[in-house]
């Protein structure tokens, strides 16, 4: 009896220790290590809690989809009704309706953006995070001035009732929504990097793996 007590203190001793270290571990957790699981990992007010930048990626995968849909109809309904999918995934404030999740590329990838920024500006974060910070929020700037430039366009598309010209801007949004998920090879090169007119979510979520990698982060 009590051997077994002597050996449930230790039991209750060790998992004590293991607690007081696992705390004072996260305590010593750079500040930036937060904002970063904020736009990789988690966040509160996404579908299913993702991470921000995995929500925005998703709904540009929709929003892509349905480009390619309104590219390729012939008929002027069938070019608004995806295009209004377009919207809704590409931000549901403007069309409340659709096939996204409510989400929103805008809200996922600007919301990414601001937690990218507090990371790289947190007390103590590493030159890593700096680095690839800048990376991360040079391409997430991109997505948003494309996402800006697809709603001015389904807005003419809406406002037409010339089936050739809602075609014309159907094929136009379809390749903003190809940039904004693989990026854009604005300088012709045959590569597309992270820069200012190039990086897209794929480019986003590649530095943010790299910088995660860096930091150490599972």
């Amino acid at each position: 009896m009590k051997l077994t007590a002597i050996r449930l203190g230790v039991l209750l001793g060790t998992a004590i220790v293991l607690a007081v270290a696992g705390q004072a571990v996260a305590q010593d957790a750079p500040a930036s290590h937060a904002h970063i699981g904020h736009a990789a990992d988690g966040w509160r007010d996404t579908p299913e809690g993702v991470g921000l930048l995995p929500a925005a990626v998703a709904e540009a995968a929709i929003a892509q989809t349905h480009a390619g849909l309104a590219a390729g109809s012939s008929g002027i309904d069938g070019i608004k009704r995806h295009i209004g999918h377009v919207v809704h995934a590409i931000d549901p404030t403007v069309r409340e309706s659709g096939p996204g999740n409510g989400y929103g590329v805008v809200k996922g990838a600007s919301g990414a953006a601001t937690h990218i920024g507090l990371a790289a500006r947190s007390e103590g974060a590493s030159d890593n995070v700096t680095l690839h910070g800048n990376h991360v929020g040079t391409s997430l700037e991109n997505v948003q001035e494309w996402a800006r430039e697809i709603l001015e366009l389904a807005a003419r598309v809406e406002g037409t009732s010339d089936a050739a010209r809602a075609a014309d801007l159907a094929g136009q949004i379809h390749e903003l929504t190809q940039s904004i998920v693989d990026g854009h090879d604005a300088n012709d090169d045959d590569r597309i990097g992270w820069g200012s007119g190039e990086g897209g979510l794929a480019q986003a979520t590649l530095h943010l793996n790299l910088m995660k990698r860096g930091e150490g982060i599972n």
